[in-house]
């Protein structure tokens, strides 16, 4: 991997995440890397040099799904914060410990939720960092990204480390149903930059963290993790949350 950038005004911004992430520095596109990070007018972005057709992977929490999600996506009734236990009144710490896109920790923040984020990807990592930086300077959505906080790193190691959330949310990245786990173009090109991890590990370090409830995102008939039947199921047309419960 490598990454590039569009004109001298980014070369700044490109040189220091080739510094942090130890990566080459090339003026412009290269099929020799299978990947190129690229910095531009729009923000940080994945290329996929080999496949042109294939769309750059570019955050965005201010325009397009994320924007209609936030302001169409049923707000507190929708399943995920309803899982997660956002009612009246309350409003839940939240540890995203497989972020991803950022896609929930964002929804979640715009609930009023403080939403610890982490993503062991560093090049996934520098992407959601780009995209909080570019949200903060929308006057829209400001206020949400300072209730949004994103480490890298191993989840298994760093959740011991942050104070105990009163939820942890895990969406495992691997599905055990492969078709659900290609049926996006994004999540192609996440998989291919991570490797598969022990989804049941880090559940058990979960359990072991909340102080009230780990929800699990999972396909609709995919097994358990870790074999264990949770305490509430809320089931959707293809996925379903997994509740956990502690006592």
């Amino acid at each position: 991997m490598a990454i590039c950038y569009d004109s001298a005004n980014f070369k700044a911004q490109a040189e220091k995440l080739a510094d942090e992430l130890g990566l080459k520095l090339i003026e412009q596109a290269d099929q020799n890397f299978d990947f190129i990070l690229h910095c531009g007018e729009n923000g940080l972005s994945l290329v996929h040099s080999k496949n042109p057709k294939q769309k750059p992977l570019l955050i965005d929490f201010t325009s397009g799904k994320n924007l209609y999600r936030r302001l169409h996506g049923g707000g507190k009734n929708q399943p995920i914060a309803k899982a997660l236990g956002i009612k009246s009144g309350t409003r839940p710490t939240v540890i995203d410990a497989t972020a991803g896109l950022g896609q929930d920790s964002f929804v979640l923040a715009s609930l009023g939720c403080e939403v610890y984020m982490i993503e062991r990807s560093p090049i996934v990592a520098a992407l959601l960092q780009d995209a909080l930086n570019r949200a903060a300077q929308d006057p829209e959505t400001y206020a949400i990204t300072q209730k949004v906080h994103l480490f890298n790193g191993s989840a298994e190691s760093l959740i011991p480390s942050l104070a105990k959330a009163d939820a942890i949310y895990l969406d495992p990245m691997f599905p055990d149903d492969k078709k659900t786990a290609l049926a996006k173009k994004e999540m192609q090109i996440l998989q291919a930059l991570l490797e598969k991890t022990d989804d049941n590990n880090l559940f058990s370090i979960a359990l072991g963290h909340a102080k009230h409830r780990v929800v699990v995102k999972r396909p609709k008939i995919g097994p358990f993790l870790n074999n264990q039947k949770p305490s509430l199921q809320m089931i959707g047309s293809s996925n379903r949350f997994d509740i956990y419960l502690k006592n």
